[in-house]
């Protein structure tokens, strides 16, 4: 079993709020636009990070992280990506791979909102964690956490960080 810590969308920012969270995950997840290395660097001094580029990402980020993250833990299939719409509304790049090889688990953000979906014709499970920082739209800072048990997602829990500041 794994715990997992779910964020994206840091723009640079990350504080003791977020860190308090990375120490009690197994692992962490970042669904890109990092923004500034030294919020992924904090983060893999205390825990192991996998992470994607988004949008706002310079060139050591996307050095560092690949525009796709595919892989398998715990018997679940993920895909994680930045820029990956919803479903029945997949951004065009990924609308046919997904249908073709459609994971258990598929995780982007970009769009700052948190959103839960079950894709029933694909049958998985889309995330996507809203924002972790204080640049953009959004009013209160989230992320996601839960665990991957023998197959399952388990324990899904939306973290309400603080309002932006």
């Amino acid at each position: 079993m794994n715990k997992i810590l779910l964020l994206s969308d840091t723009h640079g920012y990350i504080d003791d709020q977020i860190l308090k969270f990375v120490k009690q995950a197994d692992e962490v997840w970042h669904a890109g636009d990092i923004g500034n290395l030294d919020v992924t660097d904090h983060i893999k001094k205390l825990k192991p990070l996998r992470g994607v580029f988004g949008n706002i990402d310079d060139k050591d980020a996307r050095r560092e992280f690949p525009l796709d993250q595919k892989f398998e833990l715990e018997n679940v299939a993920v895909w994680m990506t930045h820029i990956g719409g919803y479903p029945n509304k997949y951004y065009p790049r990924i609308r046919e791979e997904i249908k073709l090889n459609p994971p258990k688990l598929f995780i982007s953000g970009h769009s700052h909102i948190l959103k839960i979906q079950y894709d029933k014709k694909l049958n998985l499970l889309h995330l996507n964690p809203g924002a972790a920082g204080n640049h953009g739209f959004h009013k209160i800072r989230t992320m996601l956490r839960f665990y991957l048990d023998n197959g399952e997602i388990k324990n899904l829990e939306i973290i309400e960080l603080a309002k932006r500041g």
